[in-house]
């Protein structure tokens, strides 16, 4: 594997015309995302299927960044990462539109996965082409800020157009893909950080264990990748949840309700990321480590409330927790990456183990859920290994510090 040579096109402009193109295609893509989720969880409904059904959803879309993770990577750090964002919002866009031609959900939503394992490296590995290293927390907070209010929006329009029209919901998605795909064409063709001299899977997959390794002993980017993967893994697991346990503690039965709950914990990470653009630097990462301890405990007290406005506070809270937190390592991360193994190949790295991770928490609901556990019950406990695991990876880098 080549050691990152760095690509020499950083701008100290946090406004330049390629970070408003990455920012544009990322919100659009990232609203359509989280709608499809959304009216995916209404077709299973349609069709009558079993509730384990629904995070089986979640386990669809990241089965296919585990098995595509080997080649994500070195195909954006091949390429000009703008076009292979162009590439993987087409195949969001065929995966939608399968959906919307009758195709099951989980195997559609199983294609929407196979573009997003190929979009988020070159996203994320794009910022470090794009602006320079003391910029690099800022660019991810403007990133994580833009996805904030995609989330948000694309969980609220999501809801409600699927409580009224299924079809409709999924042809606003695929046009929304659709101009996501427009944005990505206004991108720079930045020349390939690392052209790769062949396209072997073998290759390919030996030179992907080589950089999981090569990262794994870096103690930073160990840190990063644990911490960032915990975090992802429960907030997948918890819009999941969301859907259960509010008819259950709150008598709420539509999905509007979920949907705009989940873009309760959007608002708090878009201040979250905020106050960490301004208050963590990579120097001081360490600052970011009581937010994500406080994160367990927030959901084992959310699990227990029956109000619905205590339930938004503490899902702002938690997302304001979670967004101080994950921002800095995703900073720190691809600062790390990029001076080893690439940072496409970073994050393609990130993104495997996040979604082990993802697959491992949703995994834990489905069997709770599928053994008739009660959804607080469930949730208190999913809070509980949340804590244990952001505590102990918080009393390991201290000690080693």
């Amino acid at each position: 594997m080549q050691l990152d040579q760095g690509v020499t096109m950083t701008n100290n402009n946090l406004l330049s015309r390629g970070m408003i193109a990455v920012l544009i295609a990322q919100f659009l893509s990232a609203l359509a995302d989280n709608a499809l989720l959304f009216a995916a969880i209404a077709m299973l409904h349609v069709h009558a299927a079993p509730s384990w059904q629904t995070p089986l959803l979640q386990a669809a879309f990241v089965i296919a960044f585990i098995a595509m993770a080997p080649f994500v990577g070195p195909v954006a750090d091949s390429f000009s990462k703008g076009r292979v964002m162009l590439a993987a919002n087409a195949m969001k866009f065929v995966g939608a539109g399968a959906m919307l031609l009758g195709l099951h959900p989980l195997i559609a939503y199983n294609l929407v996965g196979l573009g997003a394992a190929a979009y988020s490296p070159a996203k994320y590995g794009i910022l470090s082409e794009l602006v320079s290293q003391d910029k690099l927390v800022k660019a991810n907070g403007m990133i994580e800020g833009s996805t904030i209010v995609a989330i948000l929006l694309g969980a609220v329009l999501g809801g409600k157009l699927a409580d009224t029209s299924v079809t409709t919901a999924l042809a606003v998605i695929c046009a929304c893909y659709l101009l996501a795909a427009g944005a990505n064409l206004l991108i720079p063709r930045l020349p390939a950080a690392h052209p790769l001299k062949h396209f072997s899977p073998t290759i390919l997959i030996r030179d992907f264990w080589k950089a999981v390794r090569i990262l794994f002993r870096n103690r930073d980017a160990r840190f990063s990748l644990l911490g960032t993967s915990v975090f992802w893994g429960a907030g997948s697991t918890l819009r999941l949840l969301l859907v259960a346990w509010v008819p259950v503690a709150l008598g709420i039965v539509d999905l509007s309700m979920p949907a705009n709950m989940s873009g309760a914990v959007a608002i708090g990470i878009a201040f979250g990321a905020a106050g960490a653009a301004s208050f963590v630097r990579l120097g001081n990462v360490n600052r970011a480590l009581p937010a994500g301890i406080l994160l367990g405990m927030i959901i084992i007290a959310f699990a227990h409330v029956t109000s619905l406005y205590a339930a938004i506070v503490l899902l702002v809270l938690l997302g304001a927790c979670g967004g101080f937190y994950v921002v800095p390592l995703n900073a720190l991360l691809q600062e790390r990456g990029h001076e080893t193994v690439g940072a496409g190949h970073a994050v393609a790295v990130q993104n495997f183990v996040e979604n082990l991770t993802m697959l491992g928490l949703v995994g834990l609901y489905t069997t709770m859920d599928k053994g008739g556990m009660p959804v607080v019950q469930s949730a208190s406990i999913f809070g509980g290994v949340v804590l244990a695991a952001i505590g102990a990876l918080a009393i390991y880098r201290l000690k080693r510090k």
